[in-house]
C-alpha cells in the first residue's frame, strides 16, 4: 500500500475548470509540471503560449503583464523585482562595452548611480544631458550613443521637460529611448503614442514602471516592470531578464493585480490632493518656490500642459485661492507628488526641524501609497550644476497621500510655526 505522505503528495484530485472570479487565480510555482516528454521539449515561454518553469511565468504573473501593457499602450511587458531592476534590466539588454548612454541630470538618483559603477566598470559610458534643453541632448548625442533616458517629470525637482521634442531627437538619431514612467503610471500621458491623432507615430521605445508605486498603492509591494510595442526589442530585454534570473512572487503580483482596477480612481485623489496643497503653499511667505508641473511658472509648465492636459485648461494661477485650488484640481492628470524649496535664509537645519515637526507625514521615501510622506534633499549634491530656474534655498519633496487634505494642511501649518519659533 502507498505511504500516506506519498499519497498526500501525488493526490489525484484536481478542481474542475470553469471557474471565474473578479480577480485571477494566484499561481506559485518553480516546477511546472509537463504531461510528456514531447510537451516538454516543444513548450515555449517567450511568446506566452505555454509554461515551463515558475521564473518564466505562471498564469498570474502572465495575467498582470498583459494588463500592465495595456495600461501603458504597449504590447509586451516583463516583470522584475523593483523600478530600478528595471532600469538595470533595460540597460544590460541593449548596451555593451564601448556603448554610451544619455541620462537626464534630474533622473532618478539611483539610475545614475547604476550607471557611475557597474555601467562604467562595464566598459559602458555615460553623460548627464539638461533635460530642459533638447538642444543640449542634440549636442551630445554621438555615434556611440546607444541608449537615452528620458524622466517626465524629474525626479526630486518635478520639471517636466518637452518629451515630444526629446524622442524626436532620439529617432532623428536612431537611437533607443527609454522613459521611466512611474510618475506617468500610464494614466497622465501615453508613453507610446505622445502626438495622438496626429500621425506621427511618436513614442518611446521602453517604457519602465515602478509598480511599486501607483499601480500597487499599499506601500507594501516592491516590483517593476518593462513594456515595449517593438517585437525583437521586447525579446532582447526578455532574454536578458532570463539569463538573470528575473522574477517576481506570485503573492506580490496577486497584490498588483488587486489594486490595478482602482489605480485612476487613487491617482486622482493623490492628484487632486497634491494640487490643492501645492496652491496653498505658495501663499506661504516661507517657500521660496512650488515645483509642481500643473502650476502656471512651474519649471516645464506649458510642456505637461500640451502632454497632460489635452483639454487646454491647466493653467492654475499663482494667487493660491480657492478657485486656483479647484482650478489644479480638474484639469488634466499629475502624480501625487510637488517639492517646496524653503527660503534660504532656513538653514538645512531647521528644514530638518521642520521635517521632524511633520506628525502626519512620516519621513520615508517612495510615494503613491495611502500614507504622506516627506524627504528633505541636498539639492546640491545631486546636479551637475544649480538649475538657474530653481531659487536657492533647501529643497523638501511631499508626497501625498489619502489622507484629509484639511489635515495635511493644518500639519503642515503647524510645522512651519514650529520651524518659525525656533529661529
Amino acid at each position: 500500500m502507498q505511504d500516506m505522505i506519498t499519497g498526500l503528495i501525488h493526490h489525484p484530485y484536481a478542481p474542475p475548470e470553469g471557474f471565474h472570479a473578479p480577480q485571477p487565480g494566484v499561481f506559485k510555482a518553480s516546477t511546472v509540471i509537463f504531461p510528456n516528454v514531447a510537451a516538454m521539449r516543444s513548450r515555449e515561454w517567450k511568446d506566452k503560449t505555454g509554461y515551463t518553469y515558475g521564473l518564466h511565468g505562471t498564469p498570474t504573473t502572465y495575467v498582470l503583464e498583459e494588463r500592465l501593457a495595456t495600461l501603458e499602450g504597449g504590447l509586451q511587458c516583463v516583470l522584475v523585482p523593483s523600478g530600478l531592476a528595471a532600469i538595470a534590466n533595460v540597460a544590460l539588454a541593449v548596451l555593451k562595452t564601448g556603448d554610451e548612454v544619455l541620462i537626464p541630470d534630474n533622473a532618478y538618483g539611483p539610475s545614475k548611480a547604476l550607471a557611475a559603477a557597474e555601467l562604467k566598470d562595464w566598459g559602458i559610458t555615460h553623460r548627464y544631458y539638461d533635460a530642459m534643453n533638447p538642444q543640449d541632448l542634440r549636442d551630445k548625442i554621438s555615434a556611440k550613443t546607444s541608449l537615452v533616458w528620458v524622466e517626465a517629470a524629474g525626479s526630486v525637482t518635478m520639471e517636466f521637460p518637452d518629451l515630444c521634442e526629446l524622442v524626436r531627437i532620439c529617432k532623428a538619431n536612431n537611437v533607443l529611448c527609454a522613459l521611466d514612467n512611474t510618475w506617468g503610471a500610464g494614466i497622465a500621458f501615453k508613453p507610446f503614442d505622445l502626438a495622438p491623432g496626429t500621425g506621427q507615430g511618436l513614442g518611446v521605445d521602453i517604457s519602465v514602471h515602478a509598480l511599486t508605486k501607483y499601480p500597487s498603492g499599499g506601500g507594501d509591494v516592491l516590483m517593476g516592470s518593462v513594456v515595449t510595442r517593438d517585437a525583437n526589442l521586447h525579446l532582447k530585454i526578455k532574454l536578458t531578464h532570463m539569463r538573470l534570473g528575473l522574477g517576481v512572487a506570485g503573492n506580490d503580483a496577486e497584490l498588483v493585480l488587486r489594486a490595478l482596477p482602482s489605480i485612476m480612481l487613487r491617482y486622482r485623489a493623490h492628484d487632486m490632493a497634491a494640487r490643492q496643497l501645492a496652491v496653498w503653499c505658495q501663499s506661504r511667505p516661507d517657500f521660496a518656490q512650488v515645483l509642481h508641473p500643473a502650476l502656471a511658472g512651474s519649471p516645464g509648465h506649458a510642456h505637461w500642459q500640451a502632454l497632460c492636459d489635452t483639454g487646454g485648461a491647466g493653467n492654475v494661477g499663482n494667487a493660491g485661492n480657492a478657485a486656483n485650488a479647484a482650478n489644479a484640481a480638474n484639469s488634466g492628470n499629475a502624480a501625487g507628488l510637488f517639492s517646496v524649496i524653503l527660503k534660504a535664509k532656513f538653514t538645512p537645519g531647521q528644514v530638518d526641524a521642520f521635517c521632524d515637526a511633520l506628525k502626519l507625514f512620516k519621513l520615508g521615501f517612495s510615494w503613491g501609497g495611502p500614507m504622506s510622506l516627506v524627504v528633505p534633499y541636498d539639492l546640491a549634491s545631486m546636479r551637475i550644476a544649480w538649475p538657474a530656474y530653481l531659487a536657492r534655498g533647501t529643497l523638501v519633496r511631499f508626497s501625498i497621500g489619502l489622507e484629509a487634505v484639511t489635515d495635511l494642511q493644518a500639519d503642515l501649518a503647524q510645522a512651519l510655526d514650529a520651524m518659525a519659533a525656533s529661529r
